[in-house]
C-alpha cells in the first residue's frame, strides 16, 4: 500500500522520491487538454469527499469516467492538474475519457473520520457506510452533475487504490461497468502487508501505520539513522515500539497487538467472505516481483474465478514490482532486463483496449483467460486458465546431504547425515536484503529488494544453501509452487523462510552483470506456532521433526539451461518480518528481552523426512 512523502499521484498511489523526480523530464501540461472541476461530493450520511474531475476540452461525443479513489492525497502538476493524466492514464486519456480522483473520508481535503481498510458495513444496518456505499454514492453523484457523459464508469486504481476498487466492486452501482484491482491487498493476516501466513511485517507494518495514522496526511516516520537494521536490533522486542515511540495512539498498531492471530478482526477485513460472485468485469493485474502486494491480486482472482460463469474475470501478472506496470517502460527491474517495454506494453496493449471495449464498446475483445510474462524466457504466455494451487502432478526437487538439490528424492543414509543444522540467533538476524536498509517509505532500494541478489548472504552460518547441478534443458515453473519441509527447533517456536532461486551461469557474455547472479523466483515465511492453525497458534514440541507446508505462491518462469536452481532456508528475515523469540508465548507483541532465545534448527533429507519444492509444470 505504496506511499512516499514526495508525493506524485500515479494510478492512485503516491510514487517516486525526489531523487527520482529529479532525473524525470519535465511533465506535459496538460491544462489545455481538460477542464478541471473540484467538488465536495455529499455522502448518504452528510460527509462530504473532496473530489477532482477532468473533463477532456472541445468537442467530442459522450464519454464514460475512470474513477481513482486514494488515501494518499490528489497530486497535482504546477498548474493543478493530475501528473496521471500525462503518464499512468497517458494511454487512456489519448482515448478520450472523464477523469474523477478522489479523497476517501477521513484523507486530505475530506471530511469525515478515517479507518485503516475500512471493513464491509452489514447490510442488515441500511444507514451504515463503507467504501462501497462512498463508491456508489459518488457514482450517483457523478451523473447527475458532470454533462455529456455516457452512463458507464470504470473503475481502477494500485494498491490502496486497488482495494478500494474491488470495495467498489462488492455492491456496485448500476453504471460500474469494468473494474481493474491493481495489487490490492486481499488478506492482511495470510499474505499481504501486514503479514505473511501470521509472522508480522515489522518494518513495513510499523513505518506504514505511522506514516498514515500520525496525521490526516502522509508523516513519515523518522529514525535518525541510514541503516534500520540497527535501529530495529536496538529496539528489543516489538513492545518498546508502544512504550517508547507512541505505538499506543496509532490505531493499527494497537490492533496488531489486540489481534496477535486470525480472528474475526482479521477474517472480516480480509476479502474471502464477500467475494461469493462477479459483478463486473475484472482485470487483476500483479507483478512477480511485488514487495507489498502479491498475495492480494492473486487471491482476489482465485475467489471470483469459483463463480465466473460469464468468463468476466481475466489475471495479468507481469515483471514487476508494486505498481511497477504505471508511469516506466516495464524494460528492466533492478539489474534484470526483460528485453521489452513490458510495462507500456500492458498499457497500451492490454489495460486501454480492455476499457474501452466495456466502457465505450470499441474494437474486439482479445483477452485471454491469463495473459502472464514468463521470466527468464522473456515472453508473454497467453494461458486459457491458471491455477493457484498445488497440483497433484508436480514437479519435486528434493534437498540432499552436501548441499545439494535434486530430482531424485533422498535414500536414507546415516542419521549423522540426515539432516543440515544451523543456530538462530534472535541476536543476530540475517538481514532480508543488503544493509544499509534505508527506511521504507524512502523508497531507494525498498521496491527493487526482491531481485536483489542474494550472494549478499554468502558465509553466513545461520542460512541454509541447497544447490543443483547445471540444468541440461530448460525447465519451466508455471503455476503453484510449494515448500515441503522436515525440521525440527531446540525452541519452542520458530519462523521458516524458504526461498527458490535462479544461479545464473559465472560467465555470462550475454549481460556480464548478471554473472553468477543469485535471482530470488519466490519466497515466503511460515511462523511456526501457525502451522497447523492460523487461528489458535500452538507451541512447537522442542527438538522433534516437524513437517511444515508452506506456499510460495504462483509463478511463471523459465530456468533456462546451464542455470542451476537454488533453495535457501534460514529462520529470520529482518527486519521485514520482527523477530521470533523461539520460545513460545502467547502473544509475541507483548514478549519481553528475556523471551528471546538462541535455538538449534535441523533441516532434513531422507527418505523418511524427504524435505522438498513442489513446482508446478505445464
Amino acid at each position: 500500500m505504496r506511499l512516499v512523502s514526495i508525493q506524485l499521484l500515479v494510478g492512485g498511489m503516491l510514487w517516486t522520491a525526489a531523487p527520482v523526480l529529479a532525473q524525470r523530464e519535465p511533465l506535459p501540461d496538460v491544462s489545455g487538454l481538460f477542464e478541471k472541476t473540484e467538488a465536495m461530493i455529499p455522502m448518504r450520511d452528510g460527509v462530504k469527499l473532496n473530489t477532482e474531475v477532468f473533463v477532456p476540452k472541445g468537442t467530442h461525443p459522450t464519454l464514460p469516467f475512470v474513477l481513482t479513489r486514494t488515501p494518499y492525497g490528489l497530486s497535482h502538476d504546477p498548474k493543478g492538474f493530475s501528473p496521471a493524466l500525462s503518464t499512468a492514464y497517458k494511454e487512456l486519456a489519448d482515448d478520450g475519457y472523464i477523469f474523477v480522483m478522489q479523497d476517501i473520508r477521513g484523507r486530505f481535503k475530506s471530511q469525515g473520520a478515517f479507518e485503516m481498510l475500512r471493513p464491509p458495513r452489514d447490510p442488515k444496518h441500511p444507514k451504515a457506510i463503507d467504501e462501497s456505499t462512498d463508491t456508489y454514492d459518488t457514482i450517483e453523484w457523478l451523473l447527475k452533475n458532470v454533462p455529456n457523459n455516457n452512463g458507464r464508469v470504470g473503475m481502477l486504481g494500485v494498491s490502496y487504490g486497488g482495494w478500494l476498487t474491488v470495495m467498489g466492486m462488492l455492491d456496485p452501482h448500476p453504471a460500474l461497468k469494468a473494474v481493474s484491482p491493481q495489487a490490492s491487498p486481499a488478506d492482511m493476516f495470510l499474505g499481504d502487508d501486514f503479514h505473511h501466513n501470521g509472522a508480522f511485517r515489522l518494518s513495513y507494518a510499523w513505518e506504514y501505520a505511522a506514516a498514515m495514522e500520525s496525521s490526516k496526511e502522509v508523516t513519515p516516520f523518522k529514525f535518525g539513522t541510514k541503516d534500520t537494521y540497527d535501529w530495529y536490533l536496538a529496539l528489543g522486542p516489538l513492545v518498546s515500539l508502544e512504550e517508547k515511540f507512541g505505538g499506543g495512539r496509532l490505531p493499527s498498531w494497537v490492533n496488531f497487538k489486540n489481534h496477535p492471530n486470525y480472528d474475526a478482526f482479521w477474517k472480516r477485513q480480509g476479502f474471502a467472505p464477500y467475494l461469493n460472485r462477479v459483478t463486473v468485469p475484472t482485470l487483476n493485474v500483479a507483478g512477480w516481483w511485488d514487495q507489498e502486494d502479491f498475495y492480494g491480486p492473486i487471491r482476489i482472482y482465485e475467489l471470483l474465478e469459483k463463480h465466473d460463469d460469464k468468463n468476466q474475470n481475466y489475471l495479468v501478472v507481469g515483471p514487476w514490482n508494486h505498481g511497477g506496470w504505471d508511469d516506466r517502460d516495464g524494460s528492466s527491474l533492478g539489474k534484470v532486463k526483460f528485453g521489452m517495454p513490458t510495462a507500456k506494453y500492458f498499457r497500451e496493449r492490454i489495460q486501454a483496449p480492455w476499457f474501452a471495449y466495456f466502457l465505450k464498446d470499441k474494437g474486439k475483445l482479445d483477452q485471454p483467460e491469463a495473459l502472464v510474462f514468463e521470466t527468464g524466457s522473456n515472453q508473454w504466455m497467453r494461458r486459457s486458465s491458471w491455477n493457484v494451487n498445488e497440483p497433484q502432478n508436480a514437479k519435486r526437487i528434493y534437498f540432499q546431504s552436501g548441499g545439494k538439490l535434486s530430482f531424485t528424492p533422498p535414500e536414507g543414509g546415516a542419521e549423522a547425515q540426515a539432516f543440515d543444522k544451523y543456530v538462530s540467533d534472535p541476536a543476530n538476524p540475517v538481514p532480508y536484503r543488503k544493509r544499509p536498509i534505508d527506511a521504507t517509505m524512502d523508497f531507494s532500494s525498498w521496491p527493487v529488494w526482491l531481485v536483489q541478489d542474494q550472494r549478499f548472504l554468502k558465509g553466513r552460518a545461520d542460512v541454509l544453501n541447497y544447490t543443483s547441478d547445471p540444468l541440461t534443458d530448460d525447465l519451466v515453473v508455471a503455476g503453484d509452487i510449494v515448500a515441503h519441509l522436515y525440521a525440527a527447533t531446540s525452541g519452542t517456536d520458530s519462523d521458516w523462510i524458504v526461498k527458490l532461486i535462479d544461479v545464473y551461469p559465472d560467465r555470462n557474455p550475454a549481460d556480464s552483470e548478471m554473472a553468477g547472479f543469485e535471482l530470488m523466483i519466490a519466497n515466503d515465511v511460515l511462523r511456526g506456532r501457525f502451522r497447523q492453525s492460523f487461528d489458535h497458534p500452538t507451541a512447537i514440541a522442542a527438538n522433534q521433526v516437524t513437517p511444515y507446508t508452506i506456499d510460495l505462491h504462483t509463478n511463471d518462469h523459465r530456468f533456462l539451461k546451464g542455470h542451476r536452481i537454488m533453495v535457501q532456508i534460514q529462520s529470520s528475515w529482518f527486519p521485514i518480518i520482527d523477530r521470533n523469540p523461539q520460545t513460545f508465548t502467547p502473544n509475541i507483541f507483548t514478549a519481553r528481552a528475556s523471551d528471546y532465545r538462541a535455538a538449534t534448527q535441523r533441516v532434513y533429507h531422507t527418505s523418511k523426512y524427504p524435505s522438498h519444492i513442489a513446482l508446478a509444470t505445464p
